[in-house]
């Protein structure tokens, strides 16, 4: 089992580097005319620097090529390659703003290479099965991650969360490449996060949310339990719940009020929060909160017998549903839909 004072200075110069490196990637961003301004669909009233995406992973690179054993660096190398690809797309995508048929491919091109690898789940045994679900689930975790960046603090202070109960959970299982990794996301989103309270000074972008979905999705396949139980895959579901819900609920309710899933809009868990008269850090508050819920759970789950296993992951399902269908309630009750309501707003002043 790796030991506390492995994990700690990870943590400590992870955090330090991403603390460190944010305020330059700013100032690039800044030179570079990476920005992001004002928008009907979004919550800032000004321009913000992006890039903080790049601080966080060279922090991360940084952190594990101090700390990595031997063992562990063609693992880490093929994990690092791959979010490095995707933190080149999010530059881009900050940058240009690419349509999804430019970014999926090249987001399930890195999905598949980190099947190619080997990190994959083993549900059925088959790899005719098993591969195709390792790259969609990595490509919804991905994107999932992605879809958090819409409010201050949010895709920063779940991706922390999550690592943390990754790190407790491979800890318990004597993961140490696991533990290591989970230790150097957490401290490095730890640092950028200083940055990324409301109000803001950096937001990360795309450049930041891509590669971390990438690696939290890699951190929840390898995990070691009996994958082919499937009450046992509620373990990474838990963790990484907050993410699961939220892009299920903005692409159900886009498919339902016959909008594209990849279009853009108020109408994720903090806008529906936030649309009930919460400040941004009330909000904040509420959904971390949910994601520690949920990860506590996931533990649990990870300790319990096969006896409790049933009805915690039947908490946990249940209460997911109900958190659902009172979302839908506030989508119907605030009539959020991105058109009428929000025309008049504006046409009618603040």
């Amino acid at each position: 089992m790796p030991e506390i004072m492995q994990v700690v200075p990870i943590l400590f110069v992870g955090f330090a580097a991403s603390l460190v490196l944010t305020p330059v990637s700013r100032q690039l961003a800044l030179r570079l005319g990476v920005i992001d301004k004002p928008a009907q669909r979004k919550l800032h009233l000004d321009s913000k620097p992006m890039m903080g995406g790049l601080a966080i992973y060279l922090a991360l690179s940084l952190t594990m090529l101090l700390f990595s054993p031997a063992r562990h660096v063609a693992a880490l190398a093929a994990v690092l390659a791959g979010a490095a690809l995707l933190a080149l797309l999010g530059l881009l995508d900050d940058r240009y703003d690419l349509s999804w048929r430019r970014k999926a491919p090249v987001m399930l091109l890195a999905a598949t290479g980190m099947a190619a690898t080997g990190v994959k789940v083993m549900l059925t045994g088959s790899d005719w099965i098993d591969v195709p679900l390792t790259v969609i689930w990595i490509f919804v975790i991905t994107n999932a991650v992605n879809y958090l960046d819409n409010m201050d603090g949010q895709a920063a202070g779940t991706t922390a969360i999550a690592a943390f109960f990754f790190l407790v959970i491979a800890w318990s299982q004597d993961l140490s490449l696991v533990s290591l990794l989970a230790a150097a996301v957490l401290g490095s989103a730890l640092g950028f996060l200083v940055y990324n309270f409301n109000p803001s000074s950096s937001f990360m972008g795309d450049m930041g949310t891509l590669p971390l979905g990438f690696i939290l999705a890699v951190l929840a396949i390898k995990l070691q339990f009996d994958q082919s139980a499937s009450l046992r895959w509620f373990i990474p579901v838990f963790v990484l719940a907050l993410p699961v819900f939220d892009v299920n609920l903005v692409t159900w309710t886009r498919i339902i009020e016959r909008r594209s899933p990849a279009e853009a809009g108020k109408d994720h868990s903090a806008h529906r929060l936030l649309a009930t008269g919460r400040g941004q850090r009330q909000t904040l508050v509420i959904l971390l909160g949910l994601c520690a819920l949920y990860g506590l759970l996931a533990l649990l789950l990870s300790e319990a017998s096969p006896a409790l296993q049933p009805p915690l992951v039947t908490i946990g399902v249940l209460s997911l549903l109900l958190l659902g269908l009172r979302m839908a309630q506030l989508r119907r009750r605030q009539n959020m839909p991105e058109t009428p309501p929000f025309r008049r707003r504006e046409a009618n002043g603040p």
